[in-house]
């Protein structure tokens, strides 16, 4: 994240309070925020602001906006996934016990849309509430696989989570946010640019739950298997697992995570990874990657920077072949 906009959060939060649990809901607020990250979104939306001229302020508010709703979403997803770390951390839930980590969660989400507010860009507000809306419905069905042990799926039915899930808060509405920022009507093509490119990007990030460095990656490796991600890589598996392998795995898919036997997973896992499956998902990844940045350079033809144009191309090719 740009120093600036991290110092804009700084500055947007509240940092103390004379009663001691309010304290500490303002300290948890800025808690995710303040282990950092990459930023990507933002820097996506700052690029795309730069590249058609926008309001540098404008788009700064938007890109804290969006580094904010990023948070608030996190803590909520490692609640609803019961994850055990965030960025190297302990997650907020973990420390903090569930209801005073969701309800940091819920005041770190009226600050976003202070944040968005204080764009005064009209227009910002009816694309959060799409972004929001969109990343919801992604979440509900991801969850709701879990919840109802739903494995009878389809790379079809993956492809359509993802982008609702991850597409449009990672790249869509950055995309169309900062267009926005310059008064103009955003691309039709950033959308169906930003859908191919954010699946890629979730694609990469199952792979690098598996096989990533967790030095870098930031989550635990192999936390996916321990809270029963449907990810594309998983269903190849199970179509060419043997019926031994592929019964065991999916009785401890049915069990919670506290519950889930480390031998038959780390099993599971090594089965996996002597497979074709991460290969053949990497391989969709860079398919949607290739499609979506072809789209992406035809949209931003008509860029008026072209430096920052080439950025984003850049930065989105990184986004989807990313090694961390």
């Amino acid at each position: 994240m740009r120093p600036e906009i991290a110092a804009l959060i700084d500055t947007l939060l509240p940092r103390q309070h004379s009663r001691p649990e309010i304290d500490l809901l303002y300290r948890m607020m800025r808690d995710y925020p303040s282990r950092g990250g990459k930023g990507l979104r933002s820097e996506l939306l700052l690029m795309t602001g730069a590249a058609y001229d926008g309001d540098p302020e404008a788009a700064a508010w938007l890109a804290a906006a969006i580094e904010l709703f990023q948070n608030w979403v996190l803590i909520h997803d490692d609640i609803e996934d019961d994850s055990e770390e965030r960025r190297g951390k302990p997650a907020l839930h973990r420390a903090h016990g569930l209801p005073l980590a969701l309800n940091a969660g819920d005041a770190l989400h009226v600050y976003m849309w202070d944040a968005v507010f204080r764009s005064h860009v009209e227009a910002a507000r009816n694309e959060f509430l799409e972004m929001v809306h969109r990343t919801a419905e992604g979440q509900h069905v991801d969850l709701a696989w879990v919840a109802h042990h739903e494995w009878n799926l389809t790379d079809v039915d993956y492809l359509e989570m993802v982008r609702l899930k991850t597409s449009y808060y990672t790249v869509v509405s950055p995309l169309r946010l900062g267009m926005l920022t310059a008064g103009l009507e955003p691309h039709a093509a950033f959308t169906s640019a930003g859908l191919d490119l954010g699946a890629a990007f979730q694609i990469r990030d199952d792979v690098l739950n598996l096989v990533g460095d967790a030095a870098t990656y930031g989550k635990e490796i192999a936390g996916d298997l321990l809270e029963g991600k449907r990810t594309l890589i998983v269903l190849e598996w199970l179509r060419e697992a043997r019926p031994r392998e592929r019964g065991a795995f999916l009785d401890q898919m049915r069990r919670p995570r506290d519950g889930k036997d480390p031998d038959v997973i780390a099993d599971a896992l090594r089965s996996i990874l002597a497979s074709n499956a991460v290969t053949r998902a990497q391989h969709v990844a860079d398919d949607l990657a290739a499609r979506g940045l072809a789209t992406l350079e035809g949209a931003l033809s008509d860029a008026p920077n072209r430096a920052s144009a080439e950025r984003i191309v850049d930065l989105v090719r990184s986004l989807a072949t990313r090694e961390a």
